[in-house]
């Protein structure tokens, strides 16, 4: 089975659509839609550009992944565009979330609405999360202290800018800077200021649109009792695995 093949089923599915009431939205025949769903036909590419439209989903996207491993929750809208936004279960439909490597993560910028970039990193589950996509971010430098340099922080996916909590900490990523944690504060419609707990660095604004992803802090997990050799993605997912791990809680470490 075509990746096409799939996903125009597994999307219609998603919808609730017979194939004859989304024959009727596409504008063709339910003969043509049942060609499509088992492979005995391929879209030409004018009908590829009504699916695209029709589900705001890239064509490059629908015709090269396998769409039934995302939830319909994980698209993200990105003005007027909806890109693919990887979730992945486990054999028991638990979710995973992605390890962003300290060493890979300058790539991040390049990589994050890549389906096949996310789809490669490893994963763990955290049993005690709250609901909502989360992914593990490496913390570089001193700027928020007490979280030291090596630690990672688990952060879950805000799908709207406007429900940022003033004074809540944030990794943020922007199309300048890349990925920085930082406490984050609304100004105006417009602007937002990034703040350090290290008072030793200054407070910066950033402009709403140049903020591509982000994510609330969940919880930190310290490596600092570990030995610098031993920051290897391999031992930090046995850590996540054994849960030999400090988290602090949510509260402490949102609290301005």
């Amino acid at each position: 089975m075509t990746p096409i093949q799939i996903n125009i089923k597994h999307l219609r599915l998603l919808k609730k659509l017979s194939q004859e009431r989304f024959s009727e939205e596409l504008k063709c025949t339910r003969s043509m839609i049942g060609s499509y769903e088992e492979g005995r036909s391929e879209p030409p590419i004018e009908r590829l550009i009504d699916l695209s439209n029709y589900f705001n989903i890239p064509i490059d996207i629908l015709v090269k992944n396998d769409l039934r491993l995302a939830k319909d929750t994980s698209f993200i809208e990105i003005g007027s565009k909806r890109v693919l936004f990887p979730i992945t279960v486990n054999e028991n439909n638990e979710d995973l979330i992605e390890i962003i490597p300290a060493q890979a993560s300058a790539g991040y910028l390049a990589g994050y609405a890549d389906p096949e970039y996310i789809e490669q990193l490893q994963k763990i589950k955290l049993p005690f999360l709250p609901t909502g996509t989360h992914r593990a971010f490496p913390i570089k430098g001193d700027s928020m202290l007490p979280v030291k340099d090596g630690s990672f922080i688990v952060a879950k996916f805000v799908e709207d800018i406007q429900d940022i909590k003033n004074g809540r900490t944030y990794i943020v990523l922007t199309k300048d800077d890349g990925l920085v944690y930082k406490r984050v504060y609304d100004k105006d419609a417009d602007t937002l200021i990034l703040s350090s707990d290290n008072r030793f660095y200054n407070p910066y604004e950033v402009k709403k649109d140049q903020i591509l992803e982000l994510w609330e802090f969940t919880c930190c997990i310290n490596t600092q009792e570990y030995k610098a050799e031993e920051l290897k993605l391999s031992s930090i997912m046995n850590m996540f695995q054994e849960l030999k791990v400090e988290l602090e809680s949510i509260n402490i470490q949102n609290k301005p």
